[in-house]
C-alpha cells in the first residue's frame, strides 16, 4: 500500500520503519520540512516530502503529531489521498504536559480523536496511542503467539477500521474493537489500557474497566 505519515518522532520514525520492511510505499513528513528526515529515508528507504504532499495517492494516512500542532496543519491535508483513504489518529492531549488547555474537549467533552477529526476534515481511526513506540519495533509476534500484543482501535468507519485492524495485523499484533470516535474515551491516557501490554483478553477487560470522568493528571 501507499502509505503516508505525518510526524516523524517516536511513533511515525517506528511505524516508518516498520511499514517499509513491510514492503509498504511510504512518504514521511514533519513540521520541519523534508530536509531534517534525511537520515530516516536513507535507513528506511521512505520517501521525506513537505506535509502538503504526504497524503498525495496515500491509502493509509497516519496522523502523529503533538494535539497542539494538529490545528496547524494544512487545509485540504488529504485532498490528494486515494478515495476511501483511512486516516489513522494517534494523537492524545496532555493539557499540563503539553498541550494547553482545549476548551471543546474539556468543556464539550470531545474525545481527542473528535476534535482531531473536526480539524482535519476528515474521519479517523484511533490507533497506537497507548502504544509504547518502542514495543512497535520489539514486540511483534505471529498471529496465534500466546504472547502477542493486542491494540485497541476505535473508529466510525467500519471499512476504514477493517484496513487499519488488517495493517496492525501485518505489523504483529491483535487488535479488539473499542467502538466508535465517541467512544474512543476508553483508550485515552490515564485509563486501564494506556499502555497496556496484554492480549486480545486482558485489552477487552481494560476497555470495560474504563471511567468516562478525565483523570487529574489529563485535566487542564
Amino acid at each position: 500500500m501507499k502509505i503516508g505519515i505525518i510526524g516523524a518522532g517516536n511513533i511515525g520514525g517506528n511505524l516508518t520503519r516498520r511499514l517499509t520492511a513491510l514492503g509498504h510505499e511510504v512518504s514521511v513528513a514533519n513540521s520541519r520540512g523534508p530536509h531534517t528526515l534525511t537520515a530516516l529515508a536513507e535507513e528506511t528507504g521512505a520517501t521525506p516530502v513537505p506535509v502538503e504532499e504526504a497524503a498525495r495517492g496515500a491509502q493509509v494516512v497516519v496522523v502523529t503529531v503533538p494535539l497542539k500542532a494538529v490545528p496547524n496543519l494544512p487545509s485540504g491535508l488529504l485532498d490528494g489521498a486515494a478515495e476511501g483513504v483511512a486516516v489513522i489518529d494517534t494523537g492524545n492531549y496532555y493539557p499540563q504536559q503539553r498541550d494547553g488547555r482545549i476548551a471543546a474537549i474539556e468543556d464539550e467533552g470531545l474525545t481527542e480523536s473528535r476534535w482531531t477529526e473536526r480539524h482535519i476534515g476528515h474521519p479517523v481511526i484511533k490507533a497506537f496511542n497507548g502504544t509504547y513506540a518502542q514495543d512497535i519495533l520489539e514486540r511483534p509476534r505471529p498471529a496465534g503467539a500466546p504472547d502477542r500484543m493486542a491494540l485497541p482501535v476505535a473508529g466510525d468507519d467500519q471499512s476504514a477500521k477493517r484496513v487499519v485492524r488488517d495493517l496492525i495485523d501485518e505489523l504483529g499484533f491483535d487488535t479488539v474493537d473499542a467502538g466508535g470516535i465517541d467512544d474512543s474515551w476508553h483508550q485515552q491516557p490515564g485509563t486501564p489500557v494506556y499502555g497496556l501490554r496484554e492480549g486480545v483478553a486482558g485489552v477487552t477487560k481494560a476497555l470495560a474497566e474504563a471511567s468516562k470522568e478525565r483523570p487529574a493528571d489529563f485535566r487542564g
